[in-house]
């Protein structure tokens, strides 16, 4: 059966399409009591259903948030998802998600598309880069964000600004103190670690990566270490596993020419989470232990630690407030860059905290 129209609604109730147009998608210019209740009662007698975009038109506010991630399978992005989602619900809005990869270019269309859907507010959640591979990418998306906040959209990134936008209207960004947080780890675990370090780090020039893998090299010097090997590798659980390894073939030799598991043994600084889970199966598939053959630490504290063996030290972040700062910094209550998000909390001012536990019990 075909959806009945707004003109046969029109016709039904006695009134110009107009007149019912403005009673049903919300527009502040509403005819009188009797009218409107007219057209609500032929509307549904009808089974009429009201089309979105016009509502928003209507109201100068379609009612979405576009969120942008780059794998909602990833744990981290998961949990950003659900502060976005709740602090959405808060505002009576709903949110359409895209996942992209990782990529600027991809993160372009993204944005293009919800533009293109009105979206009220777009989040933007993963790691800028400031890789030459990315440049004409990365200058897309600032043209496309510049585009979409000067016709009045609003804007918050996690992280990074995105690399080149320069609105200075509408645009936000939720700041998070992966560097200072990541000293404070290499700190607490050089205190009772007398072995070596090496970092698994994603690709240089991921702006998270490169935050947490400098922060690390500064806690170690304050603590009079001398600086990690830094192992490159993708950003994902799988570029933790390479990484891992390759960390293997240099434990098993260096047990097997210095005489046992108590030879050599590293402390592993993994940049996030799913990379030190991928480092440690890595470990486990060549026979090795955590933390008997070598102490293995991540960052952000992600939702699947719960149920990882031995318990992961890491340092928490607190994912869900993440997203819904995030979401809240580009309500309608939100005005400029440096607006506070509800409940009188900066919109960028993020906290996180050193959890040790027994991956790296030999360390602590």
């Amino acid at each position: 059966m075909a959806a009945s129209t707004l003109t046969e609604v029109a016709r039904l109730a006695g009134v110009s399409p107009a007149t019912a147009s403005r009673v049903l998608n919300g527009s502040a210019r509403t005819p009188g009591k009797d009218i409107a209740e007219r057209v609500r009662q032929a509307a549904e007698s009808l089974g009429y259903i009201p089309n979105a975009q016009a509502q928003g038109l209507a109201k100068s506010s379609s009612g979405l948030i576009g969120l942008i991630v780059h794998d909602i399978a990833d744990p981290y992005f998961a949990a950003i998802a659900r502060g976005v989602q709740e602090a959405a619900r808060e505002q009576r809005r709903m949110v359409l998600l895209a996942t992209t990869g990782g990529g600027p270019a991809e993160e372009k269309e993204a944005v293009a598309a919800f533009a293109a859907r009105r979206a009220d507010s777009i989040v933007i959640a993963g790691s800028r880069s400031c890789r030459d591979e990315d440049r004409d990418g990365n200058a897309e998306l600032a043209a496309e964000l510049d585009r979409y906040c000067r016709n009045g959209g609003r804007v918050a990134v996690v992280g990074h600004p995105v690399v080149g936008a320069t609105a200075p209207d509408g645009y936000h960004v939720v700041k998070v103190p992966n560097q200072e947080l990541a000293a404070r780890l290499a700190t607490e675990l050089a205190g009772g670690w007398d072995g070596d370090f090496v970092i698994v780090g994603g690709p240089e020039g991921l702006l998270t990566s490169d935050d947490r893998v400098r922060g690390f090299q500064e806690g170690l010097e304050r603590a009079g270490r001398r600086r990690a090997e830094v192992l490159r590798s993708a950003f994902n659980r799988s570029g933790g596993y390479d990484a891992g390894l390759e960390l293997a073939a240099r434990i098993k030799a260096a047990q097997s020419a210095e005489g046992g598991a108590a030879a050599s043994k590293l402390c592993i600084f993994a940049v996030n989470d799913v990379m030190a889970i991928g480092a440690a199966a890595a470990l486990r598939s060549e026979g090795l232990r955590i933390p008997r053959d070598a102490a293995i630490a991540g960052f952000d504290d992600i939702e699947t630690l719960r149920d990882f063996r031995p318990a992961l030290s890491t340092v928490r972040l607190p994912l869900e407030d993440i997203g819904r700062l995030a979401t809240r910094a580009t309500g309608r209550h939100a005005a400029g860059g440096d607006s506070e998000a509800a409940g009188g909390a900066p919109a960028g001012d993020i906290t996180g905290e050193v959890t040790l536990r027994r991956s790296t019990e030999a360390a602590a």
